[in-house]
């Protein structure tokens, strides 16, 4: 009942969100990933940081989201993807990757830090989410509905239990997160 009235509340909903972004941005600075030196590196494969964050990252999201859907708390709205959508969406993010140096979460948390070119970015960042929300509804669907994708979820396409895939899949990165560190990368 009371996470029913929390859903409902939308100044509750507006101060989590808040308050999860704040966390967020703290854990990359303390994380060093909102770096410039640090993306660079990545991108030149030499500091894998951002992808030892990542990937603990994700073990803590995806047990998590499951915990929370298991309890009932929680519940998820996946949606429909495809090749198309992601290869474009894909070209997009990488070349204002490239370009700028950060992901839009790193950007803003430099932005949060102080960084003046992170703060461009995420004005950049702005307008560029509003022109294409802006010209969504005259784009050509059908080059971002080709190649849809077989299945919403990973356990759904692989015909495997979600618990399954969890577990098979935090092992699996907790393996390659202690090999990272076994080869001092």
């Amino acid at each position: 009942m009371a996470f029913e009235n929390l859903r409902s509340n939308a100044r509750a909903q507006i101060l989590l969100g808040l308050l999860s972004g704040i966390v967020f941005g703290f854990l990359l600075q303390k994380g060093g990933v909102t770096e410039y030196e640090v993306i660079l590196g990545q991108l030149l494969l030499t500091d894998f940081t951002v992808v030892k964050i990542m990937l603990s990252a994700i073990i803590v999201g995806m047990i998590g989201v499951f915990l929370m859907k298991w309890a009932g708390i929680a519940s998820l709205h996946t949606r429909a993807g495809s090749i198309g959508a992601t290869v474009i969406g894909g070209l997009i993010f990488g070349a204002g990757f490239a370009v700028l140096g950060y992901c839009p979460g790193t950007a803003a948390g430099a932005f949060g830090s102080g960084a003046l070119d992170a703060a461009i970015g995420m004005i950049g960042i702005a307008i560029g989410a509003g022109i294409f929300a802006r010209l969504y509804p005259s784009l050509d669907r059908s080059i971002l509905n080709r190649g849809p994708f077989p299945a919403e979820t990973i356990p759904e396409l692989i015909g495997m239990r979600q618990g399954s895939v969890v577990i098979v899949v935090a092992v699996l990165i907790a393996c390659l997160l202690y090999f990272f560190e076994v080869l001092g990368i």
